[in-house]
């Protein structure tokens, strides 16, 4: 299973999965344990990005000749270049990553300028306000899509004509800048990806069968992870919103609808990239 296309972890996940365990409730627990353990590995770049900003927050010197952010930046590349050396993550899904850092640090540069969030801390390796490790917290989110895709084989029913879901992503991606200047037009575009996905399901080889959930609740869940994972990382004092200036505090839930319309964005530009493919 060696090969470009291929990451080492296809080896550990083929011995997983040829596993036997003892029917009835036995194989129900197994096969729950394997969805964890596989999702947990679709995560490995957001886990390790999350973990170094909480352990710098907690541990990194505050004299260090080394701004903290410049550390986590090119701790960051460390990590990508690890990956990709130790076949831990394909070529295919570092071009994703990429394509996710760039959107990102673009749309970081527009919303630090009108004051959405801050970075609070000194550094170096920043372009105007935004430090550069902020586009890899993007790019972990491109990477858990481009992984969970490939781990857990995904197909597709009822998905809509290719060019409206991405004609609907250019509007989202419009609508985080316009809003600034003109009407709020999100609750239209949340309307609009019902219209559109209200009838996909997207089926996920866990273990030997095909499961299935509605796309739209697939996408609600990662949503949620992010938030609660941004809440660690405002925590950890990676960014700050205008209400966290004075301390800290959890971020509103009302972010859950931003980061759902960001998950379509992803979730269209990996489709763009992999292709989607129907259930046999």
């Amino acid at each position: 299973m060696a090969g470009q296309r291929h990451t080492r972890f296809a080896a550990i996940r083929g011995r997983l999965e040829a596993f036997e365990p003892r029917p009835g409730w036995h194989s129900w627990i197994y096969e729950f344990l394997l969805f964890g353990f596989k999702q947990a590995w679709a995560c490995l770049f957001g886990a390790l990005m999350l973990g170094l900003l909480l352990a710098t927050h907690l541990f990194y010197p505050d004299d260090a000749a080394l701004a903290r952010y410049d550390f986590l930046t090119l701790a960051a590349l460390a990590i990508q270049a690890g990956m990709l050396a130790f076949r831990l993550e394909t070529m295919e899904e570092a071009k994703v990553i990429l394509a996710f850092h760039i959107v990102g640090t673009v749309m970081e540069l527009f919303k630090t300028a009108f004051g959405s969030w801050v970075y609070p801390e000194p550094s170096l390796l920043r372009i105007g306000g935004v430090p550069l490790f902020s586009g890899f917290m993007y790019a972990a989110v491109g990477s858990y899509i481009a992984r969970v895709w490939r781990i857990f084989d995904f197909r597709y029913s009822a998905y809509p004509v290719k060019w409206q879901t991405q004609v609907l992503a250019v509007a989202i991606y419009i609508n985080f800048f316009a809003h600034h200047w003109l009407p709020d037009v999100r609750l239209v575009l949340f309307a609009a990806i019902g219209l559109l996905f209200w009838r996909t399901r997207v089926h996920f080889l866990n273990w030997r069968t095909h499961r299935w959930m509605p796309l739209l609740l697939g996408w609600f869940l990662v949503a949620l992870f992010i938030w609660a994972a941004e809440n660690i990382a405002t925590f950890s004092n990676a960014w700050i919103y205008p209400d966290q200036k004075h301390g800290w505090q959890m971020v509103s839930p009302a972010k859950l609808g931003a980061w759902y319309l960001l998950m379509y964005i992803s979730f269209v530009l990996v489709a763009t990239v992999h292709g989607t493919r129907k259930p046999d």
